[in-house]
Parts: structure tokens; sequence; C-alpha cells
């Protein structure tokens, strides 16, 4: 048996603390992604098929994916026989792994900075205090 299509996905992935069906919706994604364009077309209701899903928990999950960078939607446009514009499908760009982890870990370390000076800031100056 020979295996010819597959997609693989950083250790990082688990650190992001995605949702169970995040992590779902996203892996259906990569699975479909053209692996030249990163983008893929499927509708809600087929993603919702193949991780046993509902379509608005799907667009839910969508949402959330986009919110946190991973994935950009843009919306397309067809052309019917006659001419006429119509909706396309949703277009989905599966966005470089690696701006994602990076963006992840810079949000980590602004955190950790702030909570740095935070703490700086609370500790009373020992300057000009008499030594005793």
């Amino acid at each position: 048996m020979k295996f010819t299509h597959f997609f693989s996905l950083p250790n990082e992935i688990f650190l992001l603390g995605l949702a169970h069906g995040e992590l779902a919706v996203y892996c259906y994604l990569k699975y479909l992604e053209d692996r030249r364009t990163h983008q893929c077309w499927p509708s809600y209701q087929n993603i919702g098929k193949a991780v046993g899903m509902s379509e608005n928990t799907v667009r839910k999950y969508v949402a959330k994916l986009e919110e946190r960078g991973l994935i950009a939607t843009a919306y397309t446009t067809m052309r019917a026989k006659d001419g006429r514009p119509m909706n396309g499908h949703l277009m989905y760009t599966i966005r470089p792994f690696h701006e994602i982890v990076n963006a992840y870990y810079r949000t980590q370390l602004e955190g950790l900075e702030l909570q740095n000076q935070r703490m700086h800031a609370a500790v009373p100056s020992q300057k000009g205090v008499p030594a005793q």
C-alpha cells in the first residue's frame, strides 16, 4: 500500500492552547491545502462532515483560527454562465507556521517583560533609605 497524500504539523502546535475543535478544523484545512498556494476552498458543511461538527460550530472555530492568525479567509466571486457575478466559496489561506510560532513567543516574551516591569515598580526604591 502506497500513501501519497499526507501532511505534518510542527510539535509547537500544542503550545498554542488550541481547543480540540480548533485543532480538528486546522488539521482538516492542512489536509486539503494546496502545497504551492497554501489555499483551499472547503465549505463549512464539508469541514463539518469531515470532523464531526455542525456548520455553526465549524464557523466558530474558523473565526477563532483566524483571530489567532493561523489562517486567513477571503470571500471569492464566480461568474454564472450568463456572466452575472455570484458568490463563490470561502477561500482559506494557511499562514506559515513559523510566523505563528514566532508571534506566539513574541507575545509570551512581551508578557514576561510587562510582568517584570510591574514587579519592579511594586518594589519600593531603596535609594535614600538610611542604612540600619
